[in-house]
Formats: structure tokens, sequence, C-alpha cells
């Protein structure tokens, strides 16, 4: 079964050289039990290391059946190591804060040949732990631990049995129970390579093989012990394989069942992984929530400026270094607002506008508000369509008329909740009738839209402020894209109307179009900056990910080592790190995204600040933690995935 010829293995210690393995030759057998004894440091684990294919010897020939296994790579020794051998261990090597059963059926994950689980179940009866499969390893005594790690080599149905010091931690009566057992399994036609340095051990050998310092010194057949039983060719089991598909998602179900159960069995270290990532998840959704409601609130805002609108107004100069009022050296009248109407193309509304602070008083209630005198246009350029009565007409403004439309705030305050509309008050002590009440706007910083009232331009010029030229002229255009042709062309008529002999035009026009582009460039800007701050915590929390992965990896070395004795192949471990990288970003994601929204609940409701959630920014925070789960998570993965079963199996 097993054929080795001059097998040389040598270990660097610092400057000095160690020969392990110094020319071995030999062959055993199928349905042999060997013994290999020798003193602590002859090389009898080292050969037994070689031998069940977890080291590689730095020389020499080894074939197992007929076949050169030297020539394997890393998965087909793995895949070898699970179908053929199995490994019961001086240490135990069982998986902590797991039960006997999930130790035992800890190979079938790795078998790929369709092999039911409830093998696990049959093999702890087999020796004899029928009624401890659900405890804890830390519930067992050294000797059922050991009986475990047995029923563990058994459950892939191997044809040959590494046992490397099996009674070395035990008690005398428990050695001598797995002893036993051992005997039992040799007689059940296994092929048994037994290392040990007790005699009397291995005198429950067929053959005894004896190393000192890395050489063979004897091999010689027992004449105490029974005699070998006749043994058929072991068969490999060969269960019916499933198709492909369903047996990867199978085998990827189980190792999420792995991840899951390592990471719980570290609670504390998962939710600190965790905590990062679900502070960085939070901080994006709320981020971005308060700034698209930013950006909502400001194109809120902007929506009742109207659209398409110019305004017109008469430029501020300067006059020995001091800066002069608006319309000191230019003044606009009725006559240029005729003139736009009728000389502009694409204007389709214009409205003269005069302001100012007034009083407005009813009964014994005052209230003081801006008062604005406006053209009907302006109704349907700014969306002032009132709620309850009418707009200022045309025969209002040819009248004079001493009638106002007024907001919602000088209605509660001077009307309460009764129905201003046909009812009279006072502006600046001149009687006016109430003939609307506006629209709701709401407020923004220290302005409320709703805390002003309309009167008729030339009301308000010649009864209220006294005013024989125009503050402002508001003009919509008819499309965005003839908005610069009619700024130019109102520019070049204004110039003509008013040219005081300089170069410079007296007025100076704005387009409310470039305000809320800029408003809302500005917005993007700190969006994408408020993004970019929370998701440098995430990736802060990606690398806390890192952090303890690599921890885990160092604790779990051992771990990794009997993975890969029991048949694990290197993408096999990358695989379940990963994943548990994976689980630890999806769980914190999930609390992020509630910690998020509370985060954005707790600012509306006392900062008072319009937050918009997204479902854009909840699946780009979300797959953002993925995204940093697996960036993060593939070093330690790949780590672990490189390390000799060897290695690990010896790492302290």
């Amino acid at each position: 079964m097993i054929k080795v010829e001059n097998l040389r293995k040598t270990y660097q210690m610092g400057e000095i050289e160690v020969r392990a393995l110094d020319g071995v030759s030999l062959s055993i057998e199928k349905g042999e039990y060997v013994a290999i004894i020798g003193a602590s440091g002859s090389g009898k684990s080292t050969l037994m290391h070689i031998l069940g294919l977890l080291d590689v010897p730095d020389s020499g020939t080894f074939e197992i059946a007929g076949t050169d296994v030297t020539k394997y790579d890393e998965n087909e020794l793995a895949s070898f190591r699970n179908r053929v051998m199995g490994f019961v261990f001086q240490q135990f090597n069982l998986l902590k804060r797991t039960s006997a059963l999930e130790n035992v059926g800890l190979p079938l994950i790795y078998a790929r040949n369709g092999k039911k689980a409830d093998l696990a179940d049959k093999m702890l009866d087999l020796v004899g732990l029928g009624d401890r499969k659900s405890h804890h390893t830390n519930e067992l005594s050294g000797g059922q631990q050991q009986r475990v790690a047995i029923a563990r080599a058994l459950v892939n149905s191997p044809s040959l049995i590494f046992a490397d010091e099996p009674t070395g931690n035990l008690d005398s009566k428990s050695a001598k129970e797995i002893m036993e057992v051992m005997s039992e399994l040799h007689a059940s036609g296994l092929t048994i390579i037994l290392v040990t340095h007790d005699a009397n051990v291995a005198n429950h050998a067929q053959r005894i093989i004896e190393i000192r310092d890395g050489k063979i010194l004897s091999d010689a057949p027992n004449p105490t012990a029974p005699a070998v039983p006749d043994v058929e060719n072991r068969e490999e089991e060969q269960a019916g394989r499933k198709g492909f598909s369903l047996r990867a998602i199978r085998e990827g179900l189980v190792l999420v069942k792995q991840s899951i159960r390592s990471l719980t069995a570290n609670k504390v270290r998962t939710a600190l992984s965790a905590l990062g990532i679900m502070i960085g998840v939070a901080a994006v959704i709320a981020t971005v929530a308060v700034g698209n409601g930013a950006k909502a609130a400001v194109e809120d805002q902007m929506s009742r400026l109207g659209s398409n609108l110019l305004m017109l107004m008469p430029q501020r100069r300067s006059r020995g270094g001091v800066r002069q009022a608006s319309g000191s050296s230019s003044r606009l009248s009725a006559a240029d607002v005729k003139a736009i109407r009728e000389e502009v193309e694409h204007v389709v509304r214009i409205s003269p506008t005069v302001d100012g602070n007034a009083q407005l008083k009813v009964g014994n209630l005052n209230w003081s508000c801006r008062v604005q005198g406006v053209d009907p246009d302006y109704e349907t350029m700014r969306s002032y369509e009132p709620q309850v009565g009418r707009f200022i007409t045309d025969e209002d403004l040819n009248s004079r008329a001493r009638v106002a439309v007024i907001g919602v705030t000088p209605a509660r305050e001077l009307f309460g909740g009764e129905n201003p509309v046909g009812k009279q008050m006072k502006i600046n002590r001149q009687t006016f009738t109430v003939v609307g009440v506006l629209p709701e706007k709401g407020s923004s910083g220290f302005r409320d839209y709703d805390d002003t009232a309309f009167v008729p331009t030339t009301t308000a010029m010649r009864r209220l402020f006294g005013k024989q030229y125009l503050d402002r002229v508001e003009i919509q255009i008819d499309e965005a894209e003839n908005m610069d042709r009619a700024q130019t062309s109102i520019m070049a008529l204004m110039g003509q109307r008013h040219r005081t002999g300089s170069a410079e035009n007296p007025f100076d026009i704005r387009n409310l179009a470039e305000i809320q582009d800029a408003v809302s460039s500005t917005s993007r800007v700190m969006s994408v900056l408020l993004s970019s701050i929370a998701s440098i915590a995430l990736v802060v929390g990606g690398i806390g990910i890192m952090n303890i992965m690599l921890v885990s990896v160092t604790e779990r070395t051992r771990e990794i080592g009997l993975r890969k004795a029991l048949g694990a192949r290197g993408v096999d471990v990358l695989m379940q790190f990963l994943i548990e990288a994976l689980i630890i970003s999806f769980f914190g994601g999930c609390l992020g995204i509630a910690l998020g929204a509370g985060a954005g609940y707790l600012v509306e409701r006392f900062a008072g600040m319009q937050v918009m959630f997204t479902r854009e920014s909840i699946y780009m925070a979300f797959g953002f933690s993925a995204i940093i789960g697996i960036v993060f998570g593939i070093w330690p993965a790949r780590k672990a995935a490189l390390l000799n079963p060897i290695d690990a199996l010896r790492y302290e």
C-alpha cells in the first residue's frame, strides 16, 4: 500500500541543520498494523506526517497504491487525505465550542462525494458515544475526546489510519480502551500506522519499526501480536454524485454554516468587527439623507421663485468710495416695462415690482410685514394663485385700487380663524380690502415667505410708498434655452434707453436659473463631501475587519491545520474566512441601516432639518459594506489558505 525509498527531510534551526529523516526506506502492505517507535526527536512524527501527506520530503520517492504522490498538487493531496486517510492526534485537535457530532462530521464537509451527514451519528455509535453526540468537547473526558477523534477519522471510510501518540494524554484506563478500539479497527481490515514512544502501546501492532536519528534502526514483526486477519481489497465507497450546481450550493451552505458557528463562538470579537461597518454604513445613510433633504429644501425654495425668470434692477454705483443705493444713478419706469414687453422676443410675462415694510392693522391687532406692489402677471410667474379669493387684476392696477392679497401669516395674526376675504384692514393707516389669501409657501432661514402682502403696483407707488420709480422688473421667458438671448436683448435695450455717457450699462440683470444651478451645484458638492467623509468611516470599519480577521487567523491556526489535514483545500479555507468577513459586513450593514435611519429621524425631529432617505443611498452603503468585507477579508483569508498543514498543526 505504501512504498518509500530514501526519504530525506532537513529542518533549519537557525544556523544548525537538523536531519529529521536521513535516507528512510520502507514498505507497508494493505491491512498491516505498524507501530513506529523511537525517542523524542528521532524523526518518527516527521515520518508519519510525510506518510500522511501533511508534509513533503526534501528528496526521495513516495508511492501509495502504486501512485507517485510527490507529483500531486495541493488540491489533489487534500482530496487524497480526505478519501484515503484518517488521522488520530495526540492532542485530539477537536474544535472548541462545538459538539461531538459536529466534530465527527467535519471531514464530510470536504468529501464532495455525496456522503450523508448521518454517517457521523453511526461513527459515534460505533465508538460507544451515541449518548454524547450533542455534548461539547469541554464536556467530555480525555478518553471520550479521543474516541470522538477516532470517529472523525473513520467517518469517510478511509483505508489507512494514522495515529500519532493516541494515548499520550490519557490515563491508563482510557489508553487501554483506545488501544482496544484500534485493534478492532485493524481486525475490520483497516491499515493502521501508529507512532508512539511507549513499548506497551507498540506491542498491539503486528509490526514494529524503530527509528533513531532519522534512520530506521530495526523493522521486524511483533511475535506477541495476534495474527493478521485476512483482508480483502477495500473498495472506496462512491456514493452517487449530485449535479455540480446542486453540490456547489450544498457545499456553499455548509461553509456558511461553519462560518456562522465560528463567529458565534467569539461573539464579542464579532460584535467589535461589525461595529466599524455599522458606524460607517449609518454615517453614509444619514449624511446622504441629510444632504438630499437639504437639496430638496433648496429646490423647493427655488421653485417658489418660478421658472425661467430674469430680474432687472438698477445697478449699484460707488461714488467717492461710498457704495450708493440701488437706483441712485439709474431708474426703472413703467415705460421701460412697456418697451421690454413689446420689443424683446421670448418674453411671456412681466411684472414691475416695488416693495417696503408696512404696518397692518385690524381693530386693535397690529402686524408688521413686507408689502409688495406687483402686476397681475406675478400670480402665474411665482405660482401665487390664492387658496381663497382672487389675485390682483388689471382693473385694480388701472384704478389704483386699495385691495390686498395677504399671506397665511398676517391672515392668522390679524383675522384668527376667520375668512379674511372681503374684510378690511389698514396698511400704513390706509384702508384696504382683502381680496385673497396666498397659498402657504413655508420659510427658509430667517425669511417667512408667508409673511407678506401684495397690492397693485400703482397703488403701492402712489398711495403707500410715494415712489415714482420701480425697484425691479421681473421677466419670465418662454424656454430655458432662450434665457441668454433674451438677457442680452434686455440689457441692450436698457443700455439704449438709459445711456448716461458711460460705457457701463447702468442696470444689472440676474438669471434666477443660474442662481438655482449654483445653489444645486453647491448642494451636490456638500452631499459628495459628506458622503466621502462617511465613506472614510466605512474604510476604517473595513480595516477593523481585517485586523480582527488577522487575529482570528492567528488564533485558529491549529484549526486551519486540522481542516487541511481532514481534506480542506486552500480555496475552502479562503472561502470560509471570506464568508466570515461578508457575514460581519452583512450584519454590520443591517445594523448600520437601522442606526442611520434612527439618526436621520433624530436630526429631522430635533434639528428641524429636512431628511430624505433614498433606496440608492441604502443600496450604495450596503453594497459598499459588502465590498469592504471582501477587500479587507482577502488578505487574512489568503494568509490562512496558504498555511502548510503540518506547520499549522504545530503552531502554539
